[in-house]
């Protein structure tokens, strides 16, 4: 996937079908995000640059829980593709 504000609004409305809310606060997180499970919000540091945003998010949406059938077509298929490279490359 390509380092542009596109790909980071595709992957953000991943999250956002999924019920999920992205949200760029300050704080010191360890690894620059934290995702509070039970309220289904994703934060992450706001001081990361677009590619570590969109790094991060990449990170994270394997380890959600999204249900597939709430996703629209197109969004559909940019989850399974990053769901699919998280199993290609489990320690990236």
């Amino acid at each position: 996937m390509k380092i542009t504000a596109a790909s980071l609004d595709k992957i953000e409305k991943v999250l956002d079908e999924a019920g999920y809310i992205v949200r760029y606060e300050r704080g010191t997180f360890q690894s620059g995000y934290c995702i509070l499970e039970q309220k289904k919000v994703v934060v992450l540091n706001k001081f990361l640059q677009l590619e570590g945003r969109i790094n991060t998010l990449l990170d994270i949406i394997p380890q959600l829980k999204v249900d597939i059938e709430d996703l629209s077509p197109a969004t559909k298929t940019i989850y399974e593709d990053i769901i699919k490279k998280a199993q290609q490359n489990p320690t990236a």
